[in-house]
């Protein structure tokens, strides 16, 4: 009997991590992996980043070590989490078939996360059919190992909920046989979509308006001082408006002295704070956030060849869990046929 709460997360191999994901999803699994209280399962999901970059296969080949590398780096811990890679375990895409005859191509469709995804990509009506049902293959990835918590950012809920119906219609048909997951968001509303540095209202690699967690200070520096405050802040003695202030949302999502913070934004909605002052302090905060993160990054980065057993560790003990996964559902729907077939 399993005492510990089972946990998966991952993200797609599409470049370095960002701000953005730290705070609406890694600091949680953080929290999560170092409570002690759960079984955490944490992936690469490398075949679900072939979905869009099927023709740029060496991009995502690059971002697998590149994530290999984040994930150690921000203190996900291989003796305290199971880190894997997606297409090392085949049993997931037989589970996908499985599901994918649950699932109608209109429910696909009327998918927020992918219809977003798919505006944003400018796919319109040449969708990749792989990326169509990516959120399947996410439903495949959960249940795999029986995961009851996903921590994943605002964007991601619809999958979590899609993938809630998959295992409702599963079992309605064939039994009792997957466990029901839950998805688990930042108590931090800010922190749940990061805006970009740009001041638009998501953070993208694709975007090219982020602050990667592998940025070197003087890279960090130089974003933030080009970072969207409020335009009609044109004198010092100006007041100025922080609700849409990029550089305030920031600080309050990374900054150590919320007090300080508050006083800070007092002071510049009634006028007589400058932008460089504020900005300049947030330099001060996300250096004091990165620096730890950055120097763990260039350890790990000088022996690659331990990085990578990690990973292959990780990935033979989480394809024993899908293997016994997929024998129960292979069971549950029947399309066991041969003496043997079991072992």
């Amino acid at each position: 009997m399993r005492k510990r709460i089972r946990l998966l997360t991952g993200d797609r191999p599409t470049g370095s991590l960002h701000v953005g994901h730290y705070a609406g999803s890694i600091k949680n699994r953080l929290e999560l992996q170092n409570s002690g209280k759960y079984d955490c399962f944490v992936f690469i999901a490398d075949m679900q980043a072939l979905t869009d970059n099927a023709f740029n296969p060496r991009k995502v080949r690059d971002s697998v070590k590149e994530l290999m590398l984040d994930y150690l780096a921000v203190g996900l811990d291989p003796k305290k989490c199971t880190l894997f890679v997606q297409s090392g375990i085949p049993e997931l895409a037989e589970i996908c078939m499985y599901y994918m005859n649950l699932v109608t191509v209109a429910r696909l469709q009327r998918n927020p996360t992918v219809k977003d995804e798919i505006k944003q990509h400018n796919f319109e009506k040449s969708v990749p059919a792989g990326f169509l049902v990516y959120p399947v293959s996410q439903a495949a990835d959960i249940t795999a190992f029986d995961a009851e918590i996903v921590p994943v950012g605002e964007d991601q809920m619809p999958v979590i909920e899609q993938t809630r119906e998959i295992v409702h219609a599963f079992n309605r048909i064939y039994g009792d046989v997957l466990v029901m997951p839950r998805g688990v968001m930042p108590e931090n509303i800010l922190a749940r979509r990061v805006p970009g540095i740009d001041g638009q209202a998501k953070m993208g690699k694709s975007i090219g308006n982020c602050i990667y967690l592998k940025d070197d200070a003087d890279t960090v520096r130089k974003k933030i001082m080009s970072m969207y405050t409020d335009p009609n802040h044109i004198r010092v003695e100006d007041p100025g408006d922080t609700k849409n202030n990029v550089v305030f949302k920031y600080l309050e999502i990374f900054g150590r002295d919320q007090k300080k913070v508050a006083e800070m934004k007092a002071h510049y909605q009634r006028g007589g704070l400058g932008d460089v002052v504020v900005k300049k302090y947030l330099i001060e905060e996300m250096e004091a956030f990165l620096a730890p993160i950055r120097a763990r990054r260039q350890e790990y980065e000088k022996d690659m060849d331990k990085v990578y057993k990690i990973f292959e560790e990780g990935t033979k003990r989480a394809r024993k869990i899908a293997k016994q996964t997929l024998k129960r559902i292979r069971k549950a729907v029947g399309v066991e046929y041969f003496k043997g077939e079991e072992e």
